[in-house]
Formats: C-alpha cells, sequence, structure tokens
C-alpha cells in the first residue's frame, strides 16, 4: 500500500515529535517538563480563581450583614501577593518532575517562607482590626482619649509575632531552636531586671487605660495635689495642676496612690461656714437660713440641703451651709460659690448684719 507524500510528512513529524517528548534533559523527559509547565498553569489559575471566588463570595456577604469581619477576610485574602501564587504552584508542578536536592530544598523554603510571611500578616491585620474596635469603642465613652498604650500593645504583639515566625521558620530549616529560645529567656529577664522600673510603669499604664480609674480631662487629686489630667502616657501620665504648671507623675505611683476623681460626680456635696458678731439680734439670726435659702435657691447649678446656726464660736456666732452642685466642673464650683458669697455679702449689708471677725475683749476689774 502506497502513502501519499503528505502522509509521509505527517508521519515523519509525529515521529520527530515522539523522538522529543522523548528527549532526555537534565534526567527528565521533555514531556515531564511539559506535564510540570501544565500542573503549574493550573495551579496559577486554579488558585486566582479560587481567591476572585472567595472575594465575590465574601462581598455578597458582607452586604447582608452588620458585622466587620467579613471585610477584615477580604482585606487579608487581597493582601496575599503575586510570591504566593508563583511560589506554590512552582513547588506543586516541581513534584512531576526530579529536581536537584538544592533546588528541591530552595522551593520547600521559599513555599513554607511565604505562607508564614502571609499568615503573619494576617495576624497583623487582625490585630489593628482588633485594636481600632477597642478604640472605636473608647470614642463613644470618651470625648477625649489616648492611644499610646494601644499603639505600644499592638507593636508588642506585632513584635512577639515576628519573633515566633522567626523560631517556626529556623526550626524548619533544622537549627536545633532549643537553645536560642534558652537564651532569649535569659536574656530576657536579665532584660527585665534592668529595665524593672520602666516595665513596672509600663504595666501600670495598661492597668490605668483598661481599668479606667481616670480618664483625659477629668479632675483629680493625689495627695495635696489636684488639676486636670492631660495626657496619660507609657511611663507618666502629665496632670495641669490649678497653678497652672505640669505635674508629671509616674503611672507605677499613681497605680499605688489613692487618687480622688471629681470628673465621675454627678453632683458636688459643698460644705461651707460663717460668722456673724455677737451683737446681732435673735430676730436677725432667725431670718439667716431663709436669706442663705433664697440665695442659693436662685444659683442656676446649686441645690439647697440645709442651713443650720451651728455654733457659739470664739468670736462669732457661726453657721454652716451644705449645698449641692449639680456639676462636677471644678470652675462651675467656683463660680457658684462666688454668686453665693457676693449675694451673702449684699443681702446682709442690706439688712445690716454684721459679718464677724477676729477680735478680743478684755475685761479689767477695778481693786
Amino acid at each position: 500500500m502506497e502513502i501519499s507524500f503528505l502522509e509521509s510528512l505527517q508521519l515523519a513529524a509525529i515521529s520527530f515529535s515522539l523522538e522529543i517528548l522523548n528527549f532526555e534533559i537534565l534526567g527528565n523527559l521533555v514531556q515531564d517538563y511539559l506535564l510540570a509547565l501544565a500542573v503549574f498553569t493550573a495551579a496559577v489559575i486554579a488558585l486566582k480563581v479560587f481567591k476572585h471566588f472567595i472575594i465575590e463570595k465574601l462581598k455578597k456577604l458582607a452586604e447582608k450583614t452588620k458585622t466587620d469581619i467579613d471585610d477584615l477576610l477580604i482585606k487579608i485574602i487581597q493582601n496575599i501577593g503575586w510570591p504566593f501564587y508563583f511560589f506554590l504552584p512552582l513547588y506543586v508542578a516541581s513534584q512531576f518532575i526530579q529536581v536537584p536536592g538544592f533546588i528541591a530544598a530552595v522551593l520547600y523554603y521559599a513555599v513554607f517562607i511565604t505562607i508564614v510571611y502571609y499568615v503573619i500578616k494576617g495576624c497583623q491585620d487582625l490585630i489593628d482590626f482588633s485594636a481600632q474596635k477597642i478604640i472605636l469603642q473608647r470614642q463613644k465613652q470618651e470625648e477625649r482619649i489616648d492611644t499610646s498604650v494601644i499603639d505600644i500593645l499592638t507593636k508588642i504583639l506585632k513584635g512577639a509575632l515576628w519573633g515566633i515566625a522567626l523560631v517556626i521558620v529556623l526550626s524548619n530549616f533544622g537549627y536545633d531552636v532549643s537553645a536560642l529560645i534558652a537564651g532569649l529567656g535569659i536574656g530576657g529577664i536579665a532584660i527585665a531586671f534592668a529595665l524593672q522600673n520602666v516595665l513596672v510603669d509600663i504595666f501600670a499604664s495598661f492597668s490605668i487605660y483598661f481599668d479606667k480609674p481616670f480618664q483625659v480631662g477629668d479632675f483629680i487629686v493625689l495627695g495635696d495635689d489636684k488639676g486636670v489630667v492631660k495626657k496619660i502616657g507609657i511611663k507618666s501620665t502629665r496632670i495641669q495642676t490649678l497653678q497652672g504648671e505640669e505635674l508629671v507623675v509616674s503611672n507605677k505611683e499613681l497605680t499605688e496612690a489613692r487618687v480622688r476623681n471629681y470628673k465621675r460626680m454627678e453632683k458636688r456635696r459643698i460644705v461651707f461656714g460663717f460668722g456673724v458678731t455677737y451683737e446681732t439680734p435673735t430676730e436677725k439670726l432667725k431670718i439667716i437660713p431663709d436669706i442663705i435659702r433664697e440665695i442659693i435657691e436662685k444659683a442656676e447649678l446649686a441645690e439647697i440641703d440645709r442651713v443650720h446656726f451651728k455654733e457659739f464660736g470664739d468670736f462669732s456666732l457661726n453657721f454652716e451651709v451644705v449645698y449641692f452642685l449639680n456639676s462636677s466642673d471644678y470652675n462651675d464650683y467656683m463660680n457658684t460659690q462666688q454668686e453665693i458669697n457676693l449675694a451673702i455679702k449684699q443681702r446682709f449689708e442690706q439688712e445690716k448684719i454684721e459679718m464677724a471677725y477676729p477680735t478680743q475683749t478684755i475685761f479689767l476689774n477695778k481693786t
């Protein structure tokens, strides 16, 4: 049976192709390389399609939910870059051919490091997400907040993550990390002893931030000092005193001391007294409580509690007044007290009631 010239060319081409496919290069047939290339291409396409599919599903889910978790997952997946989509398919494709041990090890470690890197990046995104949630929650409760404590805490957590990642990578490289971990432990103890006072203040700042005994803007009293909290830092807290200077107090001292926080008061209880002269008639003494009540009732923020003729003093007849101020602000207290004091002075002048001042009467007997 004779074959045509065209058929002979086709047979020759097929024979040549078979020879090429069976040609060996570096221990692998050409057809093995083509198979590996096909696997690499299919893996890249599959991963890209899978990523796109997941993101589209999460976006549709995000439209139906009020939570931000799905947005975080979308961000983590979108942040996975080209190294992952290159090294993983390349490693999978290398399993279909024989590669030198050195190259196989390089591919394995490249894939492993890439996966660890993107896992750590995802955990960092989770830490940032949690920190932002805490800050937003605090902003709803407070007008002004200091985020320095949250910032340092997130940095510590991120640093710890990279430290763990380094240990995992070195362990997979075949290094004995037990000695490294032991060294880090001993070094950490030595550093902790050296920085003991600093670390105590840092942990005290965490305690202040989360326990919230006071906040920025609160008026506090610490021993003999008093003022408004201006900043809660990592090591110290800054207080603007009534005299105007800035008082810097270590966080350790603040957590150990008794702090009175006036900003948390819904009402401020005010007690003050005054005295009138012994020459004041009894009828005038009787109307003084009514005068004081009338004056305090006119004050916008004041709420009268009681007024009493308290005692016979050394040089005056003493009265005691108690009222509540419907504000925690110190300036409101001083303004209201000033208003009350001026009104008392004015009314006493009208009623011809004399305020007392220190006097002494000496009686002499003639013998």
